[in-house]
């Protein structure tokens, strides 16, 4: 799998675990975000980049980490078709895929344990959309998710 991540200052203490989890997985990362701290990338940049790359199919999700994930979240959700989902837990990464087919991931680099952030990443990529749901249900968020990208489509131009 390919995977767009990035990481602004506040993430780059769990930078070097996570890439390295991620590449033991067997997966292709770019990483779009501070790769050095004297050359530090900011949240919005970070959000921007990896968004850019998951949205135009250079990636097929993205991981991004800021100080407590929010900023970075955010910043990645001003980009048009980012799904961008701040985690804190197994749960809402599984459910942030299940229920809102997030495309990307965002995660808090000083409120998270490198073995959470990597558990939490994993649950990610592993889980489908709909996993488990019920048709009508799938039905029910798809037609949402249509709706809601039509709005998206007013707001930021097609």
């Amino acid at each position: 799998m390919k995977i767009a991540f990035g990481a602004d200052p506040g993430g780059f203490g769990l930078r070097e675990g996570v890439l390295a989890h991620l590449k033991e997985k067997g997966h292709e990362v770019t990483d779009l975000g501070t790769q050095d701290m004297n050359n530090a990338v900011p949240y919005m940049i970070v959000g921007r980049n990896v968004a850019t790359a998951v949205t135009g199919g250079e990636a097929d999700f993205g991981v991004v980490m800021c100080g407590t994930g929010m900023g970075v979240s955010i910043a990645t959700n001003k980009n048009k078709g980012a799904r961008c989902a701040m985690v804190e837990s197994y749960y809402t990464a599984r459910e942030s895929r299940i229920i809102n087919d997030a495309n990307i991931i965002a995660l808090g680099g000083t409120t998270t344990s490198l073995r959470m952030a990597c558990e939490m990443i994993d649950v990610f990529l592993e889980t489908e959309f709909g996993q488990g749901l019920p048709n009508v249900r799938v039905e029910r968020i798809r037609n949402g998710a249509k709706s809601l990208a039509a709005f998206e489509d007013e707001q930021f131009g097609r």
